[in-house]
């Protein structure tokens, strides 16, 4: 069906409509405050691995985490409501759902899984593996129907072939092959987490969100240590005074600041964009791990690192082109 000035008087010509050039689209811009919002992920969460393996010195995983996730949370949730007021934590039921669910994903299953493995691998190791987490998504999307650029194939091969490498302190007797095969299955769960929180129905207040998460996330890992038995034999008085440190550092900035940052971006940012950090983290952690418990830095840790590092690159720098 046409519009009437569309349609043609018998005999009489209508000139062609004039269109408009095609417009050039925009390069969307980065805000001041979704930059400052990434460097505390890459600064923060980098440092992040090193607090883990200090914790676990004299704390059992599961335990430490779902103490850190359940405080930051309840902190978290309790500034929402003092600043924005009780109206800010409204959230549907399906919301709560889906946001327990990516708590779940990303705290249980992604950072739990890291805790566990990092008793018995370097922290320098365990960010690397990590690293991988962009490949995961360009799968992921893939698997969801969309179509990334060839450019992210190659970035996901790279990061595949990177983590091949990074496995081989593990096949050879190295380092524990049970750590470096958790934290793969860590990346997979992290991976599984940021890709839907937004595509499913999340509370509206990203910092309601965040403190949603980190709850739900404490109470899996709550429920996961009592399974494991993690508190047979345990006393707080053998926790030492450096672990009660890092626990606390891995609270207010692991979690507080740098999960709520990470959070807020993945609503206000473009996945590609946020998804920097995973190379930015490694460098970081493999040089505190280095300096502050003289982690050795292998040829397997060093070569698959830099191709893990560069399959990454390789995925942002093509995303954000298109």
């Amino acid at each position: 069906m046409t519009s009437p000035a569309a349609e043609s008087t018998p005999g009489k010509r209508v000139p062609a409509p004039v269109l408009p050039a095609p417009s050039v689209p925009a390069r969307r811009r980065i805000s001041g405050a979704v930059w400052a919002a990434l460097a505390i992920v890459y600064v923060v969460w980098g440092s992040t691995y090193l607090g883990i393996r200090i914790v676990v010195e004299t704390m059992p995983p599961f335990a430490s985490a779902a103490v850190r996730f359940v405080v930051a949370g309840l902190i978290l949730g309790a500034l929402v409501a003092w600043r924005r007021g009780l109206s800010a934590l409204k959230a549907t039921a399906q919301q709560l759902a889906s946001a327990a669910v990516v708590g779940l994903l990303l705290l249980l299953g992604g950072n739990g899984l890291v805790v566990l493995a990092e008793t018995s691998i370097p922290s320098g190791l365990a960010a690397l593996l990590i690293a991988v987490v962009p490949a995961w998504v360009v799968v992921l999307r893939r698997v969801s129907g969309e179509r990334p650029a060839l450019g992210a194939y190659a970035g996901v091969a790279l990061g595949l072939a990177g983590l091949a490498v990074l496995t081989l302190p593990g096949l050879s007797g190295d380092v524990r092959i049970a750590g470096v095969l958790t934290v793969i299955a860590a990346t997979v769960m992290w991976s599984v987490g940021s890709f839907s929180s937004s595509r499913i129905p999340m509370p509206t207040d990203p910092f309601a969100a965040s403190a949603y998460e980190m709850v739900a996330g404490g109470i899996g890992c709550a429920l996961v240590a009592l399974g494991r038995g993690e508190h047979h034999g345990f006393a707080l008085g053998d926790v030492s005074t450096r672990s009660w440190v890092a626990l606390a550092y891995l609270v207010v900035f692991g979690s507080l600041l740098a999960f709520t940052a990470y959070a807020w971006l993945l609503h206000t940012a473009p996945l590609s964009l946020v998804a920097t950090y995973a190379y930015v983290n490694p460098v970081v952690a493999v040089l505190l791990g280095a300096l502050v418990l003289d982690e050795r830095l292998t040829w397997p840790i060093a070569v698959g690192g830099t191709v893990v590092v560069a399959g990454v690159c390789l995925i942002v720098s093509t995303e954000r082109r298109r």
